[in-house]
């Protein structure tokens, strides 16, 4: 955990700056840096907030698969920020926190089925540059999701690389939500 962002933190101002604070506090107990520094700049905050809430709404695609699928995004990225977060809001969502938990070390991990590998795998590949998304891969999503499924877990995991990214050159690291509210921590993949 840092504090120390590339950008500095701004002061959340004015009757919507408090409104945002009061909300972050009753959601996480304390304000996000993301929306510390992205207060800078309203346009690209609110734009940030409206995508987020409309993504909120897809509902083709399974929570479990799309959670895991950002926090794989975060862990090739290297956004401790979206890892916490990520395995903080799986708790709130109700989802499966063991398999949350093992996310950074997925492919050592005997907790995930044939699927979900798949999902991980496939968020990886796209989230490296260039991109690795092969037709094979596609073509065993398509078939075990269907396409309205598939198209949504493939926005999601653009919106991931979005905010992993701008949250990673931000310098924004962990704020410790996860341990804040009492989960284990995120296991660690072994350097074999």
């Amino acid at each position: 955990m840092t504090g120390n962002t590339r950008i500095p933190k701004a002061e959340l101002t004015g009757v919507y700056g408090a409104m945002v604070k009061r909300m972050s506090r009753k959601m996480l107990g304390e304000v996000a840096e993301p929306v510390e520094v992205a207060w800078h700049n309203r346009k690209v905050l609110n734009f940030s907030f409206t995508v987020g809430r409309k993504a909120q709404k897809w509902d083709r695609c399974d929570e479990n698969l799309k959670s895991f699928a950002h926090m794989a995004v975060a862990g090739l990225v290297g956004c401790s920020f979206c890892l916490d977060f990520g395995y903080f809001q799986a708790r709130n969502d109700g989802l499966d926190l063991t398999k949350a938990r093992e996310v950074p070390r997925w492919r050592e991990s005997d907790v995930f089925t044939s699927l979900e590998r798949e999902v991980l795998g496939y968020a990886e590949a796209m989230t490296r540059t260039p991109p690795t998304v092969t037709d094979e891969m596609s073509a065993r999503l398509l078939e075990q999701l269907g396409a309205p499924a598939l198209v949504e877990l493939t926005a999601y995991i653009a919106l991931a690389n979005f905010m992993t990214r701008t949250n990673t050159a931000f310098g924004i690291e962990s704020q410790g939500f996860s341990t804040a509210c009492g989960l284990e921590p995120l296991a660690v993949p072994s350097t074999t």
